[in-house]
């Protein structure tokens, strides 16, 4: 059996996100704990964060799973963009923790020009600054990148050097995003190809780093850094190299989390049902 959910909203109230989950038959599911799209937002409340606790508590949902919001860049250079940025970093753990979520998710971010050693130095040393800050259980999990313009994150090697320099590496982890991965130029697409990414994977970060799996197909082709995500099997991967991903031992022990478009095609729940099937678990 598989482990698998989408990201769902908090709309009107951040413990309806449980309902969504349940509604939509979830193992896991993602949210944003505030609105991703603006730097401000409203403390949790007492009420907010015993009534989600309680709802995960009864609902039989394995791993809630935390995402940082759109706007912070913690490779940017110097400035006022960076330093909201490392405060909403601040603020994301700290908030994760209140909600007893394990896992807070990061995008990277982009450098502007100012050269990748730059935007991994920024990213290391928000990572420290709020480590220093904010002391929890939450890992906070280096997502993976499709290597476009300006990016980090791109290569197993960029969150090496971050896993390296951030320090407290006991809360570090990486979230492996299967779109990005796969138009960044690792394969996934045949149990060859899976393999030897796996490998690779094992010998510059380590499998055990590996805590949580966005399932994303993908709209580019394999080596484009294009980072558009497409429906379960029917993108660049396909069906069947999600049937091969999800019947890997290391992809299937995981939280799976599908940012797939909801649209005529497939909603939220037949994205559920699908990876199910080609997991073999229906």
């Amino acid at each position: 059996m598989v482990t698998v959910g989408v990201h769902v909203s908090i709309a009107k109230s951040i413990d309806l996100a449980v309902d969504r989950a349940k509604e939509i038959g979830c193992d896991t599911f993602q949210i944003f704990s505030r609105s991703p799209r603006g730097w401000s937002f409203k403390d949790l409340t007492e009420e907010q964060v015993k009534a989600f606790r309680a709802k995960m508590k009864a609902s039989g949902i394995a791993v809630p799973v935390d995402h940082m919001p759109y706007l912070p860049n913690l490779a940017s250079p110097e400035g006022e963009h960076y330093s909201r940025s490392v405060d909403t970093l601040k603020a994301e753990l700290a908030r994760s923790g209140q909600l007893g979520i394990p896992y807070l998710v990061t995008h990277l971010g982009h450098h502007k020009d100012e050269g990748k050693e730059a935007g991994l130095s920024g990213v290391i040393g928000a990572i420290t600054e709020a480590f220093s800050s904010v002391k929890n259980d939450v890992m906070l999990l280096l997502e993976t990148t499709a290597g476009e313009k300006n990016s980090v994150g791109g290569t197993f090697e960029d969150i090496r050097h971050i896993l390296d320099g951030a320090g407290e590496r006991e809360r570090l982890g990486v979230c492996f995003d299967t779109c990005h991965t796969f138009v960044a130029g690792y394969e996934l697409r045949t149990p060859e190809g899976i393999g030897a990414t796996l490998d690779h994977f094992d010998e510059i970060i380590g499998l055990s780093r590996m805590k949580v799996i966005h399932l994303n197909d993908a709209k580019g082709e394999f080596g484009s850094h294009w980072d558009r995500h497409e429906h379960i099997g029917m993108g660049s991967i396909g069906e069947e190299g999600f049937r091969h991903l999800l019947r890997n031992p290391v992809f299937s022990r995981l939280p799976l989390i599908c940012e797939t478009p909801v649209d005529e095609r497939r909603d939220d729940v037949g994205t559920v049902r699908t990876v199910r099937e080609l997991a073999g678990s229906e």
